[in-house]
């Protein structure tokens, strides 16, 4: 029963490999599919992923890649396909300002918003001496309590 069990994972384990007229190509089929996410799996590459769908990608980019398609032309054709969702690192346009400012923006508003919170706590406050009064009924209470301690004045 084991033997048959890893007979099949053994069988599942298929290793892709693609035959480039060129090692430049090569380069950049690796570059390429390292810059491509994965539209199943969102976190990963078309490179890293398992998918069904990176498969049929990885297979896509060596044909355009053999076929003489620059990478710019490949990008293209691949956001045009899939959307911008499937660069891994987008680039800088009106939709993505935010995500790449984003953290830069909100790290600014954090630390005015601590300098502000700072600021205010910087305040001190003026110790307030008791006046006659006050001390007259402190030295009435301690003298009730039992307690001979000296007020100062």
């Amino acid at each position: 029963m084991i033997g048959l069990c890893m007979t099949v994972m053994t069988a599942q384990a298929v290793i892709e490999t693609y035959e480039f007229s060129d090692a430049d190509l090569e380069r950049r089929y690796h570059r390429l599919s390292d810059e491509l996410r994965c539209p199943k799996c969102q976190n990963q590459t078309i490179s890293d992923s398992n998918a069904p769908i990176a498969k049929d990608l990885r297979f896509l980019l060596h044909e355009q890649l053999e076929s003489g398609a620059s990478d710019d032309e490949i990008l293209s054709f691949m956001v045009a396909r899939y959307g911008e969702f499937v660069r891994y690192r987008p680039g800088l346009d009106s939709n993505t300002a935010l995500l790449w400012y984003g953290p830069l923006l909100l790290t600014l508003v954090t630390l005015f918003a601590l300098a502000l919170h700072l600021r205010s706590r910087k305040s001190v406050v003026a110790p307030v001496e008791p006046t006659e009064e006050e001390r007259e009924a402190l030295r009435a209470r301690l003298a009730g309590s039992g307690g001979e301690q000296k007020v100062r004045s």
